[in-house]
């Protein structure tokens, strides 16, 4: 059983806490390009969720939504004061999810390209791609081949490297698990509860069905900023990491409760 503070990675800095969520089959190495600014704003946190710990590291509780937002909790208590949440695509609406069950963690969240409603789609159409990655890449090369130039940096910082190449540090069916849930089930009732201030970051080239990232910041009001980054991939914070960091800092700086 891991410890509260073993969930998080301390990366540096002081002040208030920020905790950095990554997505779906991404992992907490995967911010290092923006830690050097993070790091000068507070005391900055990474966290790896369940099931993208390591390939060969078992998570025996049933795939939920629910899960992830208890062991990010778990994770957010250990420091003994609310945080920042800044979290990414799967991240985010886990971080969004537990500032809407314990408020009294939660200080603001950015939350990076997430909408509350995939229902009806499935994953059907990368589920092909996905299980026929290879386990273990035997170079770098073949990561970016696979990946592209600006998501295959970024796993290569998620993957185990190993002594003969990178290796996936999860199952590729746990991740499909994770992923069809959204396709079942919605989030507007937490994000509705949400009451931390809220940035809001859609990427031009989203993944978010279109419009919904508009109506959360309609729905939220005063508390949510949104901003939209329309040379952007998914990856905002790699894609377009400068108008990201504007974004943020701006936000941080007037708008969360603690700032």
């Amino acid at each position: 059983m891991m410890s509260r503070m073993d969930l998080l990675t301390a990366r540096g800095g002081t002040g208030r806490p920020l905790v950095l969520v990554h997505g779906l089959m991404g992992r907490g190495s995967t911010w290092s390009r923006q830690l050097p600014w993070l790091t000068r704003l507070g005391r900055v946190f990474t966290y790896d969720a369940p099931w993208h710990r390591g390939r060969e590291v078992r998570d025996d509780h049933p795939v939920s939504t629910e899960r992830f937002v208890e062991d990010l909790r778990n994770a957010v208590t250990g420091l003994g004061e609310p945080a920042i949440m800044i979290g990414h695509s799967m991240g985010a609406l886990h971080s969004w999810c537990l500032a809407a069950a314990h408020p009294e963690l939660v200080d603001a969240v950015v939350v990076e390209d997430m909408a509350p409603d995939f229902r009806g789609r499935t994953t059907g159409p990368w589920e092909p791609w996905l299980h026929a990655l290879p386990v273990e890449f035997s170079t770098a090369e073949q990561v970016y081949q696979e990946f592209g130039p600006v998501a295959g940096r970024y796993f290569l910082e998620a993957f185990d490297r190993t002594a003969t190449g990178w290796r996936l540090h999860g199952d590729t069916g746990k991740w499909i698990e994770i992923a069809a849930q959204w396709g079942v089930r919605d989030y507007w009732a937490q994000w509705q509860s949400v009451t931390a201030p809220t940035l809001l970051l859609e990427a031009g080239n989203s993944v978010a069905p279109p419009g919904q990232m508009s109506t959360m910041a309609q729905q939220a009001g005063p508390r949510a900023t949104y901003v939209r980054v329309p040379d952007a991939g998914h990856l905002i914070h790699d894609d377009a990491p400068e108008k990201y960091r504007q974004a943020v800092e701006a936000f941080l700086s007037t708008s969360a409760r603690r700032a």
